[in-house]
C-alpha cells in the first residue's frame, strides 16, 4: 500500500501580554465553535452536523470593567453593583485555582528535558542576523499536541509519547491533560488564556468516530472534513489558524498546505493576553549597549525600580516582572563567565519556577530594573529532538499505529515536526507566538537594600501562567 502521509500541525501558538490592548480588537474566537464561550452541561462537549464535530467551551464569568459602573451624570461609583458582579468571578476563580495540580510531579520531568532539548539545539541557519542566535519553544502547547497525538496511536507509538509525558495509560494522560487543560484555560476579560485544538481530515479516509469523539471531549478539539490538497480546505485551514491567533500570524498560515496524499492535519492553538502588574513608563527608556554573541549593540532598555523578591543560585540571579491577575516573565541572567547553556542545564534555575517548586535563596528589595525592548524568534526542527527524548517509533513507517484514527492505517508515519516561535517585549508587556507542523508520510547574596539587575548580556526568560505553567521558555543572545 502507498504510503499516506499525515500532517499534524500539533501547535499554533500565541500568547499576549499587553496593556491597553482591547479583547474585541484582538482576541481569538475558536472557528470550530459555534459559540465559543457558551456554557454547557458536562455532557454537551461537541455538536455534529455530518461534515464536522464541533467542540463547545465553558463560560467565564467577567471580569468587572470599573467604568461601567460610574454614572456618567454624577460620577458616583456603584460599589455595591460592582462588588455583586466582583464577587461572582472571583468564586469562580478561587474554583479554576483550586484544580488539581497533581500533574506537577509527573509533568515537570518533561518540561525540564523538553526546554532542555529545545533550547540548545542548533537554530535555523536560514533566519536573519541576531534571530537565528535566539532560541524560544513552548512547553505546554507541545505537551498538549503530544497527548491528542498520542489518542490517534497504539502500541509502542503511543508508549513512547505516554513515557515522555509521564503518564502510566491513555487514562492517567487523559486526566493529567485535563487538569492541565483547565489550569491553563482562562477567558474572563482581565486575561486571555485559550486553547482551541482541531482535526483536518481527507473525507475520502474513514475515521474511526470514536477517536474524534473522544477528542472533542476530552480535548475540546473539533473535526472538520474535506478534500486534502484542495483550496478550498486549506483557505479554511488557515482561516481557522488566524482566527485563533487574532491575524497575528497571516504570513505564517500562508505557508499552510496539505497535498492530495495528507491524511489528516492536527492543529492545536494556545492565545494568551495580560496585562503587566506594573508597566515601564516610556519616559524612562533609554538607549544602552547590549553584549551579546555577535558583539556590543545599541537598544533600547526599559527601567523600572521597584520592590520586590530578588532570588539568586550558585551561578545566576533573577527576578520575576508580574502580569496582572496572571503569572508572570521570570528574567535569569548568568553570572558573569556562566553562558545561557549552562544555564539552561543548570537544576536550580528550573527548580526556580517549576510548579510546586521551593526555592529559599531570595530577598524582598528594591530591583532597579533594566531589560531590553526585543524582538526574538526562532525556528526548530523537533523531530530530531523528540526522537532523542524518546519519541520515535511515530517517525517510522514500518513501526508507527495508527490504528486508533483510521482501519486504513498501513504506512502512516509522522515525517516531519517543526516548531517556531517569537516573542516581544516592551513597556506595555510582551507579545509571544510559536506554532508546530509535524508531517507524518548569580552566585553571591545581594545587598541588603537593593539590587541593580542589568540584563545587558545574554540571559534566559520564562513566561508563565498563575498557576505555574511553563507557558514559553527561551534564550535571548541579541535583542
Amino acid at each position: 500500500m502507498k504510503k499516506l502521509i499525515i500532517w499534524a500541525i500539533l501547535m499554533l501558538s500565541w500568547a499576549w501580554a499587553m496593556a491597553g490592548c482591547k479583547a474585541a480588537d484582538a482576541g481569538p474566537t475558536d472557528a470550530g465553535t459555534e459559540s465559543t464561550g457558551t456554557e454547557t452541561p458536562e455532557t454537551d462537549t461537541h455538536r455534529e452536523d455530518g461534515h464536522r464535530i464541533t467542540a463547545v467551551y465553558p463560560q467565564m464569568a467577567s471580569y468587572p470593567d470599573e467604568t461601567e459602573f460610574i454614572d456618567p451624570k454624577t460620577g458616583e461609583f456603584d460599589s455595591e453593583g460592582f462588588s455583586k458582579v466582583y464577587d461572582v468571578w472571583w468564586e469562580q476563580q478561587r474554583s479554576r485555582r483550586e484544580v488539581s495540580t497533581e500533574w506537577a510531579d509527573s509533568l515537570n520531568p518533561f518540561f525540564v528535558s523538553s526546554i532542555r532539548q529545545f533550547l540548545t539545539e542548533s537554530p535555523d541557519p536560514d533566519l536573519p542576523q541576531g534571530q537565528s542566535e535566539n532560541r524560544i519553544c513552548s512547553p505546554v502547547n507541545v505537551y498538549m499536541a503530544l497527548s491528542m497525538l498520542a489518542e490517534t496511536v497504539d502500541g509502542s507509538s503511543r508508549q513512547q509519547i505516554l513515557t515522555l509525558l509521564g503518564a502510566d495509560s491513555p487514562e492517567d494522560l487523559r486526566s493529567q491533560a485535563s487538569q492541565v487543560w483547565k489550569a491553563a484555560y482562562c477567558q474572563d476579560g482581565a486575561v486571555t488564556s485559550l486553547l482551541a485544538n482541531s482535526l483536518w481530515l481527507d473525507e475520502r479516509v474513514p475515521f474511526k468516530r470514536e477517536t474524534l469523539e473522544l477528542l472533542a471531549e476530552q480535548y475540546h478539539a473539533s473535526s472538520f472534513w474535506g478534500t486534502m490538497g484542495s483550496q478550498k480546505l486549506d483557505e479554511e485551514l488557515q482561516a481557522w489558524l488566524n482566527e485563533q491567533t487574532g491575524d497575528l500570524l497571516k504570513e505564517q498560515t500562508l505557508g499552510v498546505h496539505m497535498t492530495d496524499d495528507t491524511l489528516m492535519a492536527l492543529a492545536s492553538a494556545i492565545y494568551y493576553r495580560a496585562k503587566w502588574t506594573d508597566e515601564f513608563y516610556e519616559s524612562d527608556t533609554r538607549e544602552q549597549i547590549f553584549h551579546g554573541t555577535q558583539g556590543d549593540t545599541a537598544c533600547d532598555f526599559m527601567r523600572q525600580s521597584r520592590t520586590g523578591t530578588y532570588c539568586w543560585g550558585d551561578q545566576f540571579g533573577a527576578v520575576c516582572k508580574s502580569l496582572q491577575n496572571s503569572g508572570g516573565m521570570w528574567l535569569i541572567l548568568p553570572d558573569e563567565g556562566v553562558t545561557v547553556e549552562e544555564l539552561v542545564m543548570d537544576d536550580q534555575v528550573m527548580e526556580l519556577f517549576l510548579p510546586g517548586s521551593q526555592w529559599e535563596n531570595e530577598k524582598f528589595l528594591t530591583i532597579n530594573l533594566s531589560m531590553p525592548k526585543f524582538d526574538a524568534a526562532s525556528n526548530i526542527n523537533l523531530k530530531d529532538g523528540l526522537m532523542k527524548l524518546g519519541v520515535r517509533d511515530v517517525f517510522d513507517g514500518d513501526k508507527a499505529d495508527f490504528s486508533p484514527l483510521t482501519e486504513d492505517g498501513e504506512g502512516l508515519y509522522l515525517s516531519q515536526a517543526s516548531h517556531g516561535a517569537r516573542v516581544m517585549v516592551d513597556e506595555e508587556g510582551c507579545v509571544a507566538a510559536a506554532y508546530t507542523v509535524m508531517a507524518v508520510a548569580g552566585g553571591a547574596m545581594p545587598p541588603e537594600e537593593q539590587v541593580d539587575f542589568v540584563l545587558d548580556r545574554p540571559f534566559m526568560f520564562v513566561i508563565t501562567s498563575d498557576l505555574g505553567l511553563p507557558l514559553f521558555a527561551g534564550i535571548i543572545r541579541e535583542p
